[in-house]
């Protein structure tokens, strides 16, 4: 199954929840649950932007991208991340209203049943979400998935909490349950939009990746050749490495190249996803003098 095909469920899925919760706060009354659907009307745009950037990071490189659209994912984790402040915005304006009148709720049994059943909805998708993005290295759909996760962990503090007042007969419990899902929101809003500038970035490969990369390095070095300024760099599901390769200045253009050939392959086959950018010099050749990664 393709990202693109996760986040068309992911749509689908979104709609059905928008539709579930918005019946729960219409029939029990409860500005808790207006504020869990209105959480998932951000996981519908959101939804929709992603589909958008994925499928604009597929697109092939063209003369203006030469290194093709990947970094449009990106764009994605953080429009999600600025939706979700402004829904905390909305449902904290809504709670503060009901917090200084508190209001009898009607009808909660059938709201808990109706948000419970679109919590369900979200988990199920939201696990299979997350692993298909670590997998594909897709920040859109892993930003889509971790929000999804919010919006469950969301929903049972507000069914919790809703709970609570059936116990207590404490109105006023139920908009400060609203005021902490906007709370719990903004943290995960704000974790997004940092991912997403960090990825913009050009931020380096993870440590598990570098160490791949460098294990392959090891294995081709000897007397006659050695590597230095090493680079990484992460795009959406891209990876990138350039470095420079040293050998001996009597080598043929032909040895060479062959020895070049052998590291790209071994280097792309450790890192899926990886494309490998070699220079080569002589030995008694720096590209960068006085820089401090040419004693590496």
């Amino acid at each position: 199954m393709q990202v693109s095909s996760y986040l068309k469920l992911s749509v689908a899925v979104a709609v059905a929840t928008i539709a579930l919760k918005g019946g729960a706060w219409w029939v029990s009354g409860s500005v808790g649950l207006l504020s869990d659907a209105l959480e998932s009307l951000v996981n519908l745009a959101g939804a929709l932007f992603a589909l958008a950037m994925v499928t604009w990071a597929e697109t092939p490189p063209d003369d203006d991208h030469p290194y093709g659209h990947h970094k449009a994912e990106y764009l994605s984790s953080g429009f999600e991340g600025v939706l979700i402040f402004a829904a905390a915005v909305a449902i904290i304006w809504a709670a503060l209203g009901r917090l200084l009148a508190p209001q009898p709720l009607e009808q909660i049994g059938w709201g808990i049943g109706l948000s419970a059943l679109s919590s369900a909805l979200n988990g199920a998708l939201a696990w299979a979400m997350l692993k298909k993005g670590r997998a594909a290295r897709s920040m859109a759909l892993e930003a889509d998935a971790r929000h999804l996760f919010t919006d469950v962990w969301t929903s049972v503090g507000v069914i919790v909490g809703l709970f609570a007042v059936l116990a207590s007969g404490w109105h006023w419990l139920d908009p400060l349950i609203a005021v902490g899902v906007a709370l719990n929101i903004l943290r995960e809003g704000w974790s997004l939009v940092r991912r997403s500038v960090d990825g913009l970035m050009d931020h380096a490969l993870e440590p598990a990746a570098r160490a791949q990369i460098d294990q392959v390095l090891e294995d081709f070095r000897h007397q006659a050749i050695r590597f230095d300024h090493v680079s990484t760099r992460r795009a959406g599901q891209r990876r990138f490495v350039d470095l420079h390769m040293h050998m001996p200045a009597g080598w043929t253009l032909g040895r060479a190249a062959a020895v070049r050939t052998s590291v790209e392959q071994a280097l792309m086959s450790a890192v899926p996803g990886l494309r490998a950018t070699i220079q080569l010099l002589p030995l008694d050749v720096e590209a960068h003098f006085d820089d401090p990664r040419d004693l590496l």
